[in-house]
């Protein structure tokens, strides 16, 4: 980080002690990361966010006397520019969903590293999702776009290369350093992308690319 960027603000919400003070513990030793919250409960989620607006929030589903849903509808409205960053031992679709539905950003199983959870917070704080590799999984199954899925062969070669990246979980600059392009034009062709194929994020594009053989799991690799 240089000396003139200032830190991802970053609230912990979890009634479990010892996972607040792991995620602290570790996030205190990313210069570019700043905890500036913590909450037990979606009450002390909801205060904190509004009285700290940090610019990313770790938050559990289930939590004693609010739940984290609630919290997070109360969340962006007292603190709307905060980014929503799920992390949850629960993938089921009533939690999946309803969660995406209510504004969460991205979707992360308590199985991540700390490495990947970091890195989860930086992308959110830049606008952009992460889902565990179970929650994408899920979403191919589960998500049915009403508008089907256009053929792969309305975007130029080096659009289908950028949605192919953007689904393996690439960030914009990492894309653009793969390809050796600027990341601004990485954000056209994203753009771009979404357009040709009538969908709203990248989640959906990610979705996409999957349906569209673009990406191949791991077990499939093997």
């Amino acid at each position: 980080m240089s000396g003139d960027a200032r830190p991802i603000t970053v609230l912990i919400a979890d009634d479990h002690e010892v996972v607040r003070r792991g995620v602290r513990a570790f996030f205190a030793s990313q210069p570019d990361l700043e905890v500036v919250a913590e909450a037990a409960t979606g009450q002390e989620a909801v205060r904190a966010a509004r009285e700290r607006t940090p610019a990313v929030a770790v938050l559990d589903l289930r939590m004693p006397g609010m739940e984290g849903l609630e919290a997070m509808h109360r969340i962006a409205e007292g603190s709307p520019t905060t980014r929503i960053v799920v992390l949850t031992s629960y993938w089921a679709d009533e939690e999946l969903f309803p969660a995406l539905r209510a504004g969460a950003l991205s979707y992360l199983l308590k199985d991540v590293s700390a490495h990947e959870l970091a890195d989860a917070v930086r992308r959110a704080a830049r606008g952009e999702p992460t889902m565990s590799p179970r929650i994408v999984q899920r979403l191919m199954r589960d998500v049915v776009s009403t508008h089907g899925d256009p053929a792969p062969e309305s975007l130029t070669p080096r659009e289908t290369e950028v949605l192919r990246l953007l689904a393996e979980g690439l960030a914009n600059h990492d894309i653009a350093e793969q390809l050796g392009i600027a990341e601004a034009t990485v954000k056209g062709h994203v753009g771009h992308l979404l357009a040709k194929l009538n969908l709203s994020d990248r989640t959906q594009a990610a979705v996409h690319a999957w349906r569209a053989g673009l990406v191949t799991r791991e077990d499939d690799r093997s």
